[in-house]
């Protein structure tokens, strides 16, 4: 009884170890530690503003592609629903909508993906790694070469990748590191080709995709999570099946 309680201590303890460790190593980084020096107070005071509570423990990002934007959405705990913290413009795009399916092809992914990457010494300020290819797009992708190293990052250049300028990756990493920090290893990026709710997006989106009934299944898909979402503030349960196709319980 006496051991039980030792031991659960000793994970409770190194659980938090390993925590602080994580923002500490973060902001060992000159990069980092320059952002939160700039960005930490005024995101802050922005959450207070907003009546949401600081630091945010988890966090949801998902862009959309045609309509240039990435959303971050904050809450305290899983039984919360999201809320809306800000939405960064997205300033540049190469390739056209549709997910990427091999190296190369310029393409930003689409579908539902995870930051498992920090990069402080990025060539673009600072980056966030996306885990792409998922288990859908290593089904559904050049079996060889589908491409690798997409990255939400600072400036305004691309090959594939989503990046919104130096001021606000500064941000979006912060609440990153924190949310981590926090204990949230696996934080949620969702791409979509288009805002469904936003008429001219999806005329634009029905008008491109005329004739390409795969990639058209495909968006259909994914647009469940987007719907569920609007509806909850909250995120489904997303598996993927046999054929690559995702799954929405």
């Amino acid at each position: 009884m006496r051991l039980g309680l030792i031991i659960c201590l000793l994970v409770i303890f190194s659980s938090v170890l390993c925590a602080q460790s994580f923002l500490e190593e973060q902001k060992s980084n000159s990069r980092v530690s320059t952002a939160f020096r700039l960005k930490e107070d005024s995101l802050r005071r922005e959450f207070w503003l907003k009546g949401l509570k600081w630091p945010a423990k988890q966090i949801y990002i998902r862009s959309f592609k045609y309509d240039s934007q990435l959303e971050v959405w904050v809450r305290d705990s899983n039984k919360d629903p999201y809320k809306l913290f800000k939405t960064y413009k997205v300033c540049a795009l190469s390739g056209t909508l549709g997910p990427k399916r091999i190296e190369g092809d310029y393409q930003v992914p689409e579908g539902f993906y995870y930051i498992n990457e920090f990069k402080p010494n990025s060539d673009y300020l600072l980056s966030l790694g996306l885990n792409y290819p998922n288990a859908s797009d290593e089904l559904l992708s050049d079996s060889v070469k589908p491409g690798g190293d997409i990255y939400i990052h600072g400036n305004c250049i691309t090959v594939g990748c989503i990046p919104i300028q130096n001021e606000p990756i500064e941000e979006l990493y912060v609440l990153a590191t924190l949310a981590k920090n926090s204990g949230t290893d696996f934080i949620p990026v969702h791409v979509f080709p288009v805002r469904y709710n936003v008429p001219k997006s999806v005329e634009y989106f029905i008008k491109l995709s005329t004739g390409d009934k795969i990639y058209q299944k495909f968006a259909i898909n994914i647009k469940e999570v987007f719907d569920y979402f609007e509806y909850y503030k909250k995120l489904p349960v997303i598996t993927i099946n046999n054929k690559g196709e995702y799954v929405v319980f």
